[in-house]
C-alpha cells in the first residue's frame, strides 16, 4: 500500500473522518457539511503523524522556504512534525517553526507570532483542513505583516467546499494539499 493510501486508511482507522449524510456537522463557519475531518485526532497517533510528515516532506522538499507555521492550535503539531521529519530526512531540510496566535498576548512581549522567524524569511503557512480558507488567510496576513514572504500554503485535507482554494490563491499563494475530501470518501465507498 502506498504512503498516500496508508494516510487515507489512517483517517478511517483513527476515526478522524466522519460522514453523516443525514444530519451532517456544523463547521466553524456555521454551515453544515456531511463530512467532519478531525486532524487533531489523526495527529494524536504517531504512525499517522509519520505518514503525514512523509507525504508533506515529499510535496514540499523542492519548495524554497525557511520556516513554517500557522494559526494556533491546529497548525502546531503539523508544523513541528514536518520540521522534525525534514531534519531527519536523507535530503535534510532545516525548516524552523512558528505559531500565529489568534490574538496578541496581553503579557510578556505581547507577540502575535511565537517561534523562530526573521523579517524576509520565506514562510510556508500550514493548516490541517481547508474549508473557507479563513485560518490560512489570517495566518498569511499576520505573517506578511511581520515581514515574512508567503508564496505557499499547505493543508493535509482540502474539503473542496466554500471556495477555500480560490480565496487563498487570490492572495497569490500556491496551495498544496495532501488529500481531498474525495480521497477520504473513496475508502468509505470501498469499505
Amino acid at each position: 500500500m502506498k504512503v498516500r493510501e496508508q494516510l487515507v486508511k489512517a483517517f478511517h482507522d483513527t476515526q478522524a473522518f466522519k460522514w453523516d449524510r443525514e444530519k451532517g456537522f456544523k463547521l466553524a463557519s456555521g454551515e453544515i457539511s456531511p463530512f467532519y475531518v478531525d486532524c487533531r485526532a489523526l495527529m494524536a497517533h504517531p504512525e499517522a503523524r509519520r505518514l503525514a510528515a512523509h507525504l508533506a516532506y515529499e510535496a514540499l522538499t523542492d519548495i524554497e522556504f525557511d520556516c513554517l507555521g500557522g494559526l494556533e492550535l491546529g497548525a502546531i503539531p503539523i508544523a513541528v512534525t514536518i520540521s522534525d521529519f525534514a531534519c531527519a530526512a536523507q535530503r535534510q531540510r532545516l525548516w524552523r517553526t512558528f505559531v500565529v496566535r489568534k490574538q496578541t498576548k496581553d503579557h510578556g512581549l505581547g507577540k502575535l507570532i511565537e517561534g523562530s522567524i526573521h523579517p524576509g524569511d520565506r514562510a510556508l503557512i500550514v493548516d490541517d483542513v481547508l474549508t473557507s480558507g479563513g485560518s490560512l488567510l489570517k495566518a498569511i496576513t499576520v505573517a506578511r505583516e511581520a515581514g515574512l514572504q508567503v508564496d505557499h500554503a499547505f493543508v493535509i485535507v482540502d474539503r473542496q467546499e466554500q471556495d477555500g482554494r480560490a480565496r487563498v490563491e487570490r492572495e497569490k499563494v500556491q496551495l498544496i494539499s495532501l488529500l481531498t475530501i474525495q480521497d477520504l470518501m473513496s475508502m468509505e465507498k470501498k469499505g
